[in-house]
Protein backbone atom coordinates (compact mmCIF):
# COMPACT_ATOMS: atom_id res chain seq x y z
CA UNK A 1 0.00 0.00 0.00
CA UNK A 2 2.82 2.49 0.94
CA UNK A 3 5.55 3.57 -1.16
CA UNK A 4 9.35 3.63 0.04
CA UNK A 5 10.50 6.05 -3.29
CA UNK A 6 12.13 8.99 -1.72
CA UNK A 7 11.21 12.72 -2.99
CA UNK A 8 12.98 15.75 -2.95
CA UNK A 9 11.73 18.14 -0.35
CA UNK A 10 10.80 21.10 -2.93
CA UNK A 11 7.89 19.34 -5.85
CA UNK A 12 4.33 18.89 -5.21
CA UNK A 13 2.84 17.28 -3.31
CA UNK A 14 -0.44 14.99 -3.02
CA UNK A 15 -2.59 18.19 -2.18
CA UNK A 16 -1.57 19.76 -5.73
CA UNK A 17 0.21 23.07 -3.69
CA UNK A 18 3.61 24.41 -4.56
CA UNK A 19 6.37 24.04 -2.42
CA UNK A 20 9.32 26.43 -3.12
CA UNK A 21 12.12 24.96 -5.29
CA UNK A 22 14.67 23.13 -4.21
CA UNK A 23 18.02 25.19 -5.18
CA UNK A 24 16.72 28.28 -2.52
CA UNK A 25 16.70 25.92 0.34
CA UNK A 26 19.37 23.18 1.75
CA UNK A 27 18.39 20.46 3.61
CA UNK A 28 21.01 18.49 4.97
CA UNK A 29 19.17 15.72 5.77
CA UNK A 30 19.12 14.37 2.77
CA UNK A 31 22.24 15.99 1.35
CA UNK A 32 24.21 14.61 4.06
CA UNK A 33 22.48 10.85 3.69
CA UNK A 34 20.69 10.74 6.59
CA UNK A 35 17.53 10.32 5.26
CA UNK A 36 18.31 7.25 3.91
CA UNK A 37 18.62 6.03 6.93
CA UNK A 38 15.03 5.41 6.54
CA UNK A 39 13.75 2.19 6.16
CA UNK A 40 11.73 0.99 3.01
CA UNK A 41 8.31 0.01 3.63
CA UNK A 42 6.93 2.38 6.71
CA UNK A 43 3.75 1.64 7.95
CA UNK A 44 1.52 3.92 10.13
CA UNK A 45 -0.04 2.27 12.77
CA UNK A 46 -2.75 5.02 14.31
CA UNK A 47 -3.59 4.74 17.85
CA UNK A 48 -6.51 7.83 17.57
CA UNK A 49 -9.46 5.62 18.68
CA UNK A 50 -7.48 3.12 21.25
CA UNK A 51 -4.96 4.91 23.32
CA UNK A 52 -6.18 8.41 21.93
CA UNK A 53 -10.01 7.48 23.10
CA UNK A 54 -7.86 7.01 26.92
CA UNK A 55 -6.92 10.55 26.62
CA UNK A 56 -8.84 11.64 30.17
CA UNK A 57 -12.18 12.87 29.17
CA UNK A 58 -12.30 11.20 25.93
CA UNK A 59 -15.13 8.73 24.76
CA UNK A 60 -16.24 8.41 20.90
CA UNK A 61 -19.60 6.44 20.16
CA UNK A 62 -19.10 3.45 17.90
CA UNK A 63 -20.92 5.52 14.90
CA UNK A 64 -18.11 8.21 15.77
CA UNK A 65 -15.18 5.74 15.39
CA UNK A 66 -16.40 4.23 12.27
CA UNK A 67 -16.38 7.93 11.00
CA UNK A 68 -12.93 8.06 12.02
CA UNK A 69 -11.61 4.90 10.86
CA UNK A 70 -13.46 6.05 7.47
CA UNK A 71 -11.49 9.31 7.23
CA UNK A 72 -8.13 7.36 7.76
CA UNK A 73 -8.68 4.99 5.64
CA UNK A 74 -9.54 7.20 2.97
CA UNK A 75 -6.52 9.07 3.26
CA UNK A 76 -4.29 5.48 2.89
CA UNK A 77 -3.46 5.13 6.81
CA UNK A 78 -2.43 1.64 6.33
CA UNK A 79 -2.61 0.41 10.37
CA UNK A 80 -5.77 1.28 12.58
CA UNK A 81 -5.81 0.03 16.09
CA UNK A 82 -9.70 0.33 16.83
CA UNK A 83 -9.95 -0.29 20.83
CA UNK A 84 -9.90 -3.43 23.29
CA UNK A 85 -13.23 -4.71 22.83
CA UNK A 86 -13.07 -6.59 26.39
CA UNK A 87 -13.76 -2.82 27.46
CA UNK A 88 -17.39 -2.74 27.25
CA UNK A 89 -20.52 -3.92 25.02
CA UNK A 90 -20.13 -0.41 23.00
CA UNK A 91 -16.52 -0.84 22.46
CA UNK A 92 -17.10 -4.23 21.39
CA UNK A 93 -20.15 -2.59 18.83
CA UNK A 94 -17.64 -0.12 17.78
CA UNK A 95 -14.67 -2.55 17.31
CA UNK A 96 -17.24 -4.76 15.19
CA UNK A 97 -18.43 -1.86 13.32
CA UNK A 98 -15.26 -0.66 12.19
CA UNK A 99 -13.78 -4.46 11.42
CA UNK A 100 -16.61 -4.99 9.62
CA UNK A 101 -16.71 -1.91 7.24
CA UNK A 102 -14.38 -3.17 4.56
CA UNK A 103 -11.82 -0.54 4.85
CA UNK A 104 -8.57 -1.01 3.15
CA UNK A 105 -6.88 -0.46 6.61
CA UNK A 106 -5.69 -3.16 8.89
CA UNK A 107 -7.90 -2.98 11.67
CA UNK A 108 -6.95 -4.25 14.93
CA UNK A 109 -8.09 -4.75 18.47
CA UNK A 110 -5.82 -4.91 21.59
CA UNK A 111 -6.41 -7.20 24.13
CA UNK A 112 -3.99 -8.37 27.14
CA UNK A 113 -2.72 -11.88 27.50
CA UNK A 114 -5.50 -12.76 29.14
CA UNK A 115 -7.97 -15.32 27.29
CA UNK A 116 -11.87 -13.35 27.48
CA UNK A 117 -9.69 -10.30 25.67
CA UNK A 118 -8.33 -12.47 22.94
CA UNK A 119 -11.82 -14.28 22.67
CA UNK A 120 -13.43 -10.27 22.69
CA UNK A 121 -11.63 -9.40 19.66
CA UNK A 122 -12.00 -12.77 17.98
CA UNK A 123 -15.83 -12.28 18.13
CA UNK A 124 -15.11 -8.84 16.67
CA UNK A 125 -13.58 -10.62 13.73
CA UNK A 126 -10.58 -8.12 13.37
CA UNK A 127 -7.56 -8.58 11.38
CA UNK A 128 -5.15 -8.44 13.91
CA UNK A 129 -4.42 -8.76 17.77
CA UNK A 130 -2.19 -6.16 19.49
CA UNK A 131 -1.62 -8.36 22.30
CA UNK A 132 0.11 -6.37 25.30
CA UNK A 133 1.57 -7.31 28.48
CA UNK A 134 3.64 -5.92 31.21
CA UNK A 135 7.86 -5.92 30.18
CA UNK A 136 9.66 -3.78 33.22
CA UNK A 137 9.94 -5.80 36.66
CA UNK A 138 8.14 -3.00 37.95
CA UNK A 139 4.45 -3.40 35.78
CA UNK A 140 5.25 -6.90 36.42
CA UNK A 141 5.68 -6.67 40.31
CA UNK A 142 2.75 -3.70 41.04
CA UNK A 143 0.36 -4.15 38.75
CA UNK A 144 0.46 -7.33 37.23
CA UNK A 145 1.50 -9.27 40.69
CA UNK A 146 3.32 -12.01 38.32
CA UNK A 147 6.28 -13.25 37.96
CA UNK A 148 8.46 -13.13 34.57
CA UNK A 149 8.06 -16.93 34.14
CA UNK A 150 4.00 -16.42 34.19
CA UNK A 151 4.11 -13.26 32.16
CA UNK A 152 5.76 -15.00 29.63
CA UNK A 153 3.67 -18.39 29.98
CA UNK A 154 0.38 -16.69 29.53
CA UNK A 155 2.21 -14.68 26.59
CA UNK A 156 2.96 -17.47 24.52
CA UNK A 157 -0.39 -19.14 25.04
CA UNK A 158 -2.74 -16.31 24.48
CA UNK A 159 -0.09 -15.92 21.17
CA UNK A 160 -0.65 -19.56 19.88
CA UNK A 161 -4.58 -19.22 20.92
CA UNK A 162 -5.22 -16.11 18.59
CA UNK A 163 -2.63 -17.72 15.84
CA UNK A 164 -4.55 -20.81 15.64
CA UNK A 165 -7.96 -19.21 15.33
CA UNK A 166 -6.88 -17.22 11.85
CA UNK A 167 -5.70 -13.69 13.27
CA UNK A 168 -1.81 -11.95 13.07
CA UNK A 169 -0.50 -11.46 16.58
CA UNK A 170 1.58 -7.98 16.93
CA UNK A 171 3.28 -8.40 20.58
CA UNK A 172 3.39 -5.38 22.68
CA UNK A 173 5.55 -4.81 25.98
CA UNK A 174 4.66 -1.98 28.17
CA UNK A 175 7.37 -0.23 29.65
CA UNK A 176 9.80 -1.93 27.61
CA UNK A 177 12.77 0.99 28.24
CA UNK A 178 12.46 0.36 31.65
CA UNK A 179 12.84 -3.51 31.31
CA UNK A 180 15.58 -5.59 32.09
CA UNK A 181 16.64 -5.93 27.86
CA UNK A 182 17.36 -9.79 28.40
CA UNK A 183 13.95 -10.82 29.51
CA UNK A 184 12.21 -8.60 27.23
CA UNK A 185 14.42 -9.91 24.16
CA UNK A 186 13.63 -13.68 26.18
CA UNK A 187 10.00 -12.96 25.58
CA UNK A 188 9.66 -11.63 22.20
CA UNK A 189 11.27 -14.40 21.02
CA UNK A 190 9.20 -17.08 22.71
CA UNK A 191 6.47 -14.58 21.08
CA UNK A 192 7.31 -15.17 17.41
CA UNK A 193 8.21 -18.93 18.00
CA UNK A 194 4.67 -18.68 19.15
CA UNK A 195 3.39 -17.14 15.80
CA UNK A 196 3.53 -13.21 16.56
CA UNK A 197 4.74 -11.56 13.91
CA UNK A 198 5.67 -7.97 15.11
CA UNK A 199 7.48 -6.88 18.18
CA UNK A 200 5.96 -3.72 19.61
CA UNK A 201 8.37 -2.31 21.80
CA UNK A 202 6.64 0.53 23.79
CA UNK A 203 7.85 4.12 25.69
CA UNK A 204 5.47 3.87 27.81
CA UNK A 205 6.41 6.78 30.09
CA UNK A 206 7.81 8.79 27.68
CA UNK A 207 11.32 8.36 29.61
CA UNK A 208 13.81 7.89 26.32
CA UNK A 209 15.71 10.12 24.35
CA UNK A 210 16.86 9.89 20.58
CA UNK A 211 20.45 9.25 21.15
CA UNK A 212 18.82 6.23 23.93
CA UNK A 213 16.38 5.25 20.63
CA UNK A 214 19.36 4.53 19.00
CA UNK A 215 20.77 2.54 21.36
CA UNK A 216 18.44 0.38 22.31
CA UNK A 217 17.47 -0.45 18.92
CA UNK A 218 20.76 -1.50 18.03
CA UNK A 219 20.74 -3.72 21.33
CA UNK A 220 17.40 -5.22 20.37
CA UNK A 221 18.62 -6.02 16.66
CA UNK A 222 21.08 -7.69 17.71
CA UNK A 223 19.57 -10.11 19.71
CA UNK A 224 16.19 -10.52 18.39
CA UNK A 225 15.14 -13.20 16.18
CA UNK A 226 13.91 -11.97 12.95
CA UNK A 227 11.08 -10.15 13.88
CA UNK A 228 9.35 -6.82 12.37
CA UNK A 229 9.70 -4.17 14.75
CA UNK A 230 7.54 -1.48 15.98
CA UNK A 231 7.71 1.57 18.77
CA UNK A 232 5.01 3.48 20.46
CA UNK A 233 6.17 6.09 22.16
CA UNK A 234 4.44 8.69 25.24
CA UNK A 235 4.84 12.22 24.98
CA UNK A 236 5.38 13.01 28.44
CA UNK A 237 9.05 14.78 27.71
CA UNK A 238 7.85 16.18 24.63
CA UNK A 239 9.92 13.74 22.42
CA UNK A 240 7.29 11.69 21.33
CA UNK A 241 8.09 12.63 17.52
CA UNK A 242 12.13 13.04 17.85
CA UNK A 243 12.05 9.40 19.55
CA UNK A 244 9.77 8.18 16.61
CA UNK A 245 11.89 9.48 14.09
CA UNK A 246 15.28 8.19 15.78
CA UNK A 247 13.41 4.85 15.72
CA UNK A 248 12.41 4.97 12.31
CA UNK A 249 16.35 6.03 11.38
CA UNK A 250 17.01 3.15 13.37
CA UNK A 251 15.34 0.89 11.33
CA UNK A 252 11.76 1.08 12.71
CA UNK A 253 9.45 0.17 10.17
CA UNK A 254 5.79 0.56 12.27
CA UNK A 255 5.39 3.36 13.96
CA UNK A 256 2.70 4.61 16.42
CA UNK A 257 0.72 8.04 16.42
CA UNK A 258 -2.06 9.43 17.61
CA UNK A 259 -4.12 13.00 15.71
CA UNK A 260 -3.50 15.83 17.35
CA UNK A 261 -0.95 13.91 19.77
CA UNK A 262 -3.89 12.45 21.63
CA UNK A 263 -3.07 10.19 24.27
CA UNK A 264 -2.59 8.90 28.14
CA UNK A 265 -1.48 12.14 30.14
CA UNK A 266 0.54 14.02 28.01
CA UNK A 267 -0.52 11.63 24.86
CA UNK A 268 1.57 10.27 22.11
CA UNK A 269 3.76 10.89 19.13
CA UNK A 270 1.70 13.03 16.53
CA UNK A 271 0.11 11.98 13.76
CA UNK A 272 0.29 14.87 11.54
CA UNK A 273 3.86 15.79 12.99
CA UNK A 274 5.32 12.67 12.32
CA UNK A 275 4.00 12.02 9.08
CA UNK A 276 4.67 15.54 7.85
CA UNK A 277 8.43 15.16 9.36
CA UNK A 278 9.13 11.99 6.95
CA UNK A 279 7.55 13.81 3.86
CA UNK A 280 9.11 17.39 4.08
CA UNK A 281 12.07 16.75 5.64
CA UNK A 282 13.36 13.48 4.98
CA UNK A 283 11.52 13.69 1.24
CA UNK A 284 9.65 10.41 2.27
CA UNK A 285 6.56 9.24 0.54
CA UNK A 286 4.23 7.50 3.41
CA UNK A 287 1.17 7.20 0.80
CA UNK A 288 -0.68 8.98 2.72
CA UNK A 289 -2.90 11.78 1.26
CA UNK A 290 -1.07 15.22 3.16
CA UNK A 291 -3.57 17.32 1.62
CA UNK A 292 -6.36 16.10 4.13
CA UNK A 293 -4.36 16.34 7.30
CA UNK A 294 -5.94 18.99 8.79
CA UNK A 295 -9.29 17.80 7.71
CA UNK A 296 -7.91 14.67 9.98
CA UNK A 297 -7.79 16.73 13.18
CA UNK A 298 -10.48 18.88 12.69
CA UNK A 299 -12.86 16.07 13.04
CA UNK A 300 -10.80 14.36 16.08
CA UNK A 301 -10.59 17.81 17.75
CA UNK A 302 -14.72 18.01 17.35
CA UNK A 303 -15.33 14.44 18.44
CA UNK A 304 -12.73 14.01 21.08
CA UNK A 305 -13.93 17.42 22.33
CA UNK A 306 -9.87 18.18 22.67
CA UNK A 307 -9.21 21.29 21.53
CA UNK A 308 -6.12 21.43 19.62
CA UNK A 309 -3.53 24.37 21.02
CA UNK A 310 -2.87 27.33 19.76
CA UNK A 311 0.83 26.84 19.53
CA UNK A 312 0.41 22.95 17.95
CA UNK A 313 2.56 21.89 15.01
CA UNK A 314 1.11 22.02 11.64
CA UNK A 315 -2.50 22.23 13.09
CA UNK A 316 -2.53 24.84 15.80
CA UNK A 317 -4.15 28.15 15.09
CA UNK A 318 -1.05 29.94 14.59
CA UNK A 319 1.16 27.51 13.01
CA UNK A 320 0.49 29.51 10.28
CA UNK A 321 0.08 32.92 11.67
CA UNK A 322 2.48 35.56 11.15
CA UNK A 323 1.53 39.27 13.05
CA UNK A 324 5.49 40.35 13.72
CA UNK A 325 6.05 42.85 10.50
CA UNK A 326 9.63 41.06 9.61
CA UNK A 327 7.81 38.01 9.64
CA UNK A 328 4.59 38.67 7.31
CA UNK A 329 6.83 41.03 4.84
CA UNK A 330 8.95 37.99 4.36
CA UNK A 331 6.48 35.46 3.78
CA UNK A 332 4.57 38.47 1.26
CA UNK A 333 8.02 38.28 -0.49
CA UNK A 334 8.17 34.27 -0.52
CA UNK A 335 6.39 31.48 1.76
CA UNK A 336 9.84 29.99 2.63
CA UNK A 337 11.14 32.61 4.33
CA UNK A 338 8.88 31.83 7.37
CA UNK A 339 7.38 28.67 6.46
CA UNK A 340 8.44 25.36 6.15
CA UNK A 341 5.85 24.51 4.09
CA UNK A 342 3.22 25.90 1.89
CA UNK A 343 -0.31 25.68 4.61
CA UNK A 344 -2.26 24.60 1.48
CA UNK A 345 -0.04 21.18 1.12
CA UNK A 346 -2.01 20.22 4.59
CA UNK A 347 -5.71 21.52 3.92
CA UNK A 348 -4.88 25.05 5.33
CA UNK A 349 -4.34 28.58 4.51
CA UNK A 350 -2.12 31.65 5.97
CA UNK A 351 -3.27 34.04 8.20
CA UNK A 352 -2.04 37.81 9.10
CA UNK A 353 -2.99 38.89 12.52
CA UNK A 354 -2.71 42.59 13.25
CA UNK A 355 -1.67 43.56 16.74
CA UNK A 356 1.07 44.99 18.09
CA UNK A 357 4.20 43.87 15.64
CA UNK A 358 2.00 44.65 12.75
CA UNK A 359 3.92 45.92 9.71
CA UNK A 360 2.96 48.23 6.91
CA UNK A 361 3.32 45.81 4.31
CA UNK A 362 0.28 43.54 5.40
CA UNK A 363 -1.74 45.91 6.25
CA UNK A 364 -1.36 47.27 2.74
CA UNK A 365 -1.81 43.64 1.39
CA UNK A 366 -5.07 43.35 3.42
CA UNK A 367 -6.34 46.35 2.39
CA UNK A 368 -5.55 45.46 -1.49
CA UNK A 369 -7.48 42.68 -0.91
CA UNK A 370 -10.88 44.61 -0.63
CA UNK A 371 -9.73 46.88 -3.61
CA UNK A 372 -8.25 49.84 -1.19
CA UNK A 373 -5.33 51.65 -2.70
CA UNK A 374 -3.57 53.53 0.15
CA UNK A 375 -0.60 55.89 0.28
CA UNK A 376 2.22 54.89 2.37
CA UNK A 377 1.01 57.63 4.81
CA UNK A 378 -2.29 56.23 4.92
CA UNK A 379 -0.78 53.11 5.63
CA UNK A 380 1.47 54.23 8.29
CA UNK A 381 -1.28 55.89 10.20
CA UNK A 382 -3.54 52.85 10.13
CA UNK A 383 -0.71 50.55 11.68
CA UNK A 384 -0.09 53.19 14.59
CA UNK A 385 -3.56 53.29 15.27
CA UNK A 386 -3.67 49.51 15.15
CA UNK A 387 -0.73 49.34 17.31
CA UNK A 388 -2.46 51.65 19.84
CA UNK A 389 -5.68 49.71 19.94
CA UNK A 390 -3.91 46.25 20.84
CA UNK A 391 -1.87 47.62 23.31
CA UNK A 392 -4.81 49.54 24.91
CA UNK A 393 -7.02 46.49 25.23
CA UNK A 394 -7.73 44.98 28.50
CA UNK A 395 -6.06 41.52 29.95
CA UNK A 396 -9.72 41.17 31.22
CA UNK A 397 -11.03 39.14 28.26
CA UNK A 398 -7.90 37.33 27.67
CA UNK A 399 -7.87 36.37 31.54
CA UNK A 400 -11.71 35.04 31.50
CA UNK A 401 -11.45 33.08 28.55
CA UNK A 402 -8.29 30.94 30.34
CA UNK A 403 -10.69 30.47 33.08
CA UNK A 404 -13.52 29.55 31.15
CA UNK A 405 -11.38 27.01 28.43
CA UNK A 406 -10.11 25.30 32.02
CA UNK A 407 -13.97 24.92 33.43
CA UNK A 408 -14.48 23.59 30.32
CA UNK A 409 -11.73 20.81 30.34
CA UNK A 410 -12.98 20.15 33.47
CA UNK A 411 -16.46 19.04 32.07
CA UNK A 412 -16.04 17.02 29.19
CA UNK A 413 -17.32 13.80 28.75
CA UNK A 414 -15.92 12.26 31.94
CA UNK A 415 -17.68 12.05 35.24
CA UNK A 416 -16.85 15.34 37.28
CA UNK A 417 -16.46 14.62 41.07
CA UNK A 418 -19.99 15.58 42.43
CA UNK A 419 -21.00 12.96 39.42
CA UNK A 420 -18.63 10.36 40.84
CA UNK A 421 -19.93 10.42 44.28
CA UNK A 422 -23.67 10.96 43.12
CA UNK A 423 -23.02 7.61 41.01
CA UNK A 424 -21.67 6.12 44.08
CA UNK A 425 -24.69 6.83 46.21
CA UNK A 426 -26.92 5.27 43.87
CA UNK A 427 -24.02 2.09 43.34
CA UNK A 428 -25.47 2.32 47.51
CA UNK A 429 -21.52 2.01 48.69
CA UNK A 430 -21.69 5.88 50.62
CA UNK A 431 -24.05 7.31 52.75
CA UNK A 432 -26.07 10.72 51.41
CA UNK A 433 -23.97 12.46 53.91
CA UNK A 434 -20.98 11.45 53.46
CA UNK A 435 -21.30 11.99 49.30
CA UNK A 436 -22.18 15.41 50.32
CA UNK A 437 -18.77 16.22 51.37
Amino acid sequence: MTSSRRRPYHGRSRGGAKIPEESLVHNYLIEAGLAALVPKGIRIWEETLRDGEQTPGVAYTPEEKLRIATLLDEIHLPIIDVGIPVVSKEEARAVRMVAGAGLEATVMGAARTVRKDVDACLACDVDEIALFTAGSDLHIKHKLAMTREQVKEAAVRETEYAVSHGVAVSFVTEDTFRADLGFVVDLYDACTEAGAHRAVVCDTVGVMTPPGITWFFGQLRKRLKPTELSFHGHNDFGLAVANSLAAVEAGVAVPHTCVNGLGERSGNASFEELVLALEALYGYDTGIDISRIFEVSQLVETLSGIRVGMHKPLVGHNAFAHESGIHAHGVIRHTATYEPIQPETIGRQRTFVFGKHTGSLAVAEKLRGRGVEATSDQVATLVQLIKDFAEARSKGDQQAFVASFRERAERRRGVTDDEFWTLARKAGLVAPKTAAK
